[in-house]
């Protein structure tokens, strides 16, 4: 039972947050259906959508370290309102070159670097925030919150998106525009339960940079959890295929394709409203890696099915899967990182996220465009199973991960 003092989502700069966090992530979900299917009707080529993570994934692996040392070293809360207000910007620009009947994937192409730019400003400093908004004791509850909510949206976000797509892109392309900007206001002048501790070291740029890569080389477990996360996404993922199962394999349209987006995050909100209520406790580590093969499972099951509902089913079991391993991860960066550090090691982390996301994205398309789209994403299913067993054997201190409050630095 969760008392009072427990409950985090009774701190209104928490449920602040939040409202800034959906409002983005609702936002980015119902650019992704549209930019997705808007390109994909343009050339009808799979690699189309490769190219789109892609473009978002090369600005973050340049600026995402910079970005960490930027959120160690000044407001963190500046750095979201300048990211969302950017994104805002991106969201305006798809929309004049919608209105204006552009053909041409190249400028949707350079607008999407200009948001993977803006997303890797934000990337290290929104998980580094949440400590500083509840505190370290509601730390893994928020985290549990956190990432529900964040689930929720990403059910809302491509449902809305493939339903607001019948009124045209442009609605789309709006809609997302004024949501950034919701996010942008809701973050400016966030109160803190406690003030963040900002880094003075005063080596080189690159030392600053690098110091979250070496300390995440230096913690196994977290070393560990990211590069499994990594590897198993990147393999195992089917985002970018979507619109490639909902137009020829399930046959459903766009409306069908915001439905099977919104799946897999509906198993995750489901699982983290859960995990708010009921943390883990114990066995914290075999959590984690038995979460990384069901969502392997989950996806060849994914990939052979030819019947909507059991794909639909599939996505959202991946979903709750995956959960489980955010919740241990998340949790894991947070707790095992001092807040003088947590900016640059969120990079790190987010630069890991972006790889298995956006470069699966790239992955994927590139797969399909090979083999073809079933194929791809069954090979990457059984591929995901092989990296729970590796990384069983090549990580033995995140498997013997028991009480996740025993990893807490001072």
């Amino acid at each position: 039972m969760v008392t009072t003092a427990d409950n985090v989502l009774s701190l209104p700069a928490f449920r602040r947050l939040l409202v800034a966090r959906v409002a983005a992530t609702l936002a980015t979900q119902t650019q992704a259906v549209v930019v997705g299917w808007q390109l994909y009707g343009l050339t009808g080529d799979p690699m189309t959508l490769g190219w789109v993570g892609l473009a978002q994934f090369l600005p973050m692996l340049v600026f995402i370290l910079p970005a960490g040392d930027l959120a160690d070293r000044v407001d963190r809360r500046r750095l979201l309102a300048v990211s969302w207000t950017t994104q805002a910007v991106a969201g305006a620009l798809f929309l004049l070159l919608t209105l204006n009947a552009t053909t041409s994937v190249l400028p949707f192409y350079a607008v999407l670097v200009l948001f993977g730019t803006a997303r890797a400003l934000a990337a290290p400093a929104l998980p580094s925030l949440v400590p500083l908004v509840v505190g370290e004791r509601l730390l893994s509850r928020a985290v549990a919150w956190h990432s529900s909510f964040f689930q929720m949206a990403i059910v809302v976000g491509p449902a809305l998106g493939g339903l607001i797509y019948l009124l045209g892109p442009a609605a789309g392309y709006l809609l997302a525009a004024v949501l950034f900007a919701v996010a942008g206001v809701a973050i400016a002048g966030l109160p803190l339960a406690r003030a963040q501790q900002a880094s003075r070291e005063t080596g080189s740029a690159v030392q600053r940079f690098l110091a979250g890569v070496a300390y995440v080389r230096s913690r196994p477990m977290i070393l560990g959890a990211l590069s499994m996360d990594l590897f198993a996404v990147l393999l195992g993922g089917a985002t970018a295929l979507l619109p490639v199962y909902a137009a020829e394999i399930l046959h459903v349209g766009p409306v069908g394709l915001g439905m099977l987006r919104s799946a897999i995050a509906l198993g995750a909100f489901v699982t983290g409203i859960w995990l708010g209520r009921r943390p883990l406790t114990r066995r914290a580590g075999p959590a984690m890696f038995g979460g990384v093969a069901l969502f392997g499972v989950a996806m060849i099951v994914f990939g052979l099915s030819t019947h909507f509902w059991l794909s639909f089913a599939a996505l959202a079991l991946a979903g709750a899967a995956d959960m489980v391993s955010v919740f241990v991860r998340a949790t894991l960066i947070q707790i095992a990182t001092p807040d003088a550090m947590r900016g640059r090691v969120s990079a790190v982390s987010s630069l890991f996220i972006s790889g298995s996301n956006e470069l699966g994205e790239f992955e994927s398309g590139a797969v399909a465009a090979w083999l073809g789209a079933v194929p791809a994403v069954v090979v990457g299913g059984v591929g995901t199973l092989a990296i729970v067993g590796i990384w069983r054997r090549a990580f033995p201190a995140l498997w013997r991960i028991d009480r996740l409050e025993d990893c807490r630095v001072p």
